[in-house]
């Protein structure tokens, strides 16, 4: 005996995919900078120094004074020189007069115009230093600088630009070429 036989057969299933591939696009545009630098403030004060140099005392040593001190100095000597001259002849004539009746006559006067007309001795002679020393006065008042300076910080603007981006979706298309398809035969 025969027994009936089942014969399957298949047909696999065949497609064409169509792919368009995604597209993306990122451009970043640079950041827009501005810096800028004001210069600092330098302010500078200074007060100038000082020299006061004194030289009266030298030029008096010299020999050489303010000619308003010079008239008063003369003036001074010739007053003494003229009481001193004053007060000579009045002992002369004092003299004169105590000894005017007492036989001396001639001799009285001789003996005046010996005292005024003697040879005079000079002064001691010693070294002099001309100028004097110190006679120079030196005074120096210094000068001042003040210095100010104010910083100023630097000035930063940004601008940020935000990414431009480009993007396509991707697809895919499918087409079925062969059916899938089971056949199924009993022989026999």
């Amino acid at each position: 005996m025969r027994f009936p036989q089942i014969q399957i057969s298949t047909t696999d299933i065949q497609m064409d995919y169509t792919i368009t591939k995604p597209f993306q696009r990122i451009q970043q545009r640079r950041a827009e900078l501005n810096i800028s630098q004001p210069a600092a403030t330098v302010e500078i004060n200074t007060t100038n120094a000082k020299l006061d140099i004194n030289m009266d005392q030298m030029w008096r040593d010299l020999g050489s004074k303010p000619v308003g001190e010079l008239i008063k100095e003369y003036a001074q000597r010739g007053r003494q020189e003229m009481l001193k001259g004053m007060s000579r002849r009045m002992g002369e004539g004092r003299q004169i007069m105590m000894s005017a009746g007492k036989g001396q006559g001639r001799a009285t006067i001789q003996n005046i115009s010996k005292q005024n007309h003697g040879p005079e001795r000079p002064g001691p002679y010693n070294i002099k230093f001309i100028p004097s020393i110190g006679s120079v006065k030196v005074n120096i008042t210094p000068g001042t600088t003040d210095i100010n300076i104010e910083r100023n910080a630097p000035k930063v603007d940004v601008t940020v630009n935000k990414p431009q981006i480009d993007f396509t979706y991707g697809k895919v298309n499918s087409k079925m070429i062969v059916r899938p398809d089971v056949q199924i035969d009993v022989i026999g």
